[in-house]
């Protein structure tokens, strides 16, 4: 099996989860990469920008929007490491606003991802990997984005056996 780095962006605390804001004590993003990174026998790391987003759903929302409008680029609390040595990132984030987090933006853009596979897999509360996938693709063309898994985050816990297995399918 090729060396993967699962690398992630998730948020505890009050989230939308199945038509209902319910605070989580781990963000479903989080539950699924971290099986992921077990499974796999590989390394993660967290993604978690320098200033948090507000505790409050609608205001951090609110930030999200803004930040997606202005292709902002958040400072991230830890730099990205190296990927020398990883074939693979397995990049696991929620669907925000239609794709991925900005936070997840400057993870990337910090990354050397030459001749590297982007495996991404997006939670969300009914919209997919909204245009993500085909983002991702524009924004980096010089790695290999595979075909992503979308998993609805009320779901997270239960759907842990086919993402391992989605990973793994990538993962070789």
């Amino acid at each position: 099996m090729g060396k993967a780095l699962v690398a992630y962006f998730s948020r505890a605390g009050e989230n939308y989860v199945a038509g209902r804001i319910v605070d989580l004590p781990r963000g479903n993003t989080e539950v699924l990469a971290r099986a992921v990174a077990e499974a796999l026998g590989a390394d993660a790391f967290r993604i978690e920008p320098a200033e948090a987003y507000p505790a409050d759903y609608y205001a951090c929302t609110d930030v999200a929007k803004r930040e997606l409008a202005e292709g902002a680029r958040p400072a991230l609390a830890e730099p990205a490491p190296s990927l020398d040595g990883y074939e693979t990132l397995v990049l696991c984030y929620p669907n925000w606003w239609g794709t991925c987090p900005m936070a997840v933006r400057t993870f990337l853009d910090a990354c050397d991802l030459a001749g590297r596979t982007i495996a991404p897999l997006c939670t969300n509360e009914g919209s997919g990997m909204g245009s993500s996938e085909h983002d991702l693709s524009a924004a980096y063309p010089q790695a290999r984005v595979a075909r992503g898994l979308a998993v609805p985050g009320h779901e997270a816990a239960r759907r842990v056996d086919e993402a391992v297995a989605w990973a793994r399918s990538i993962v070789k």
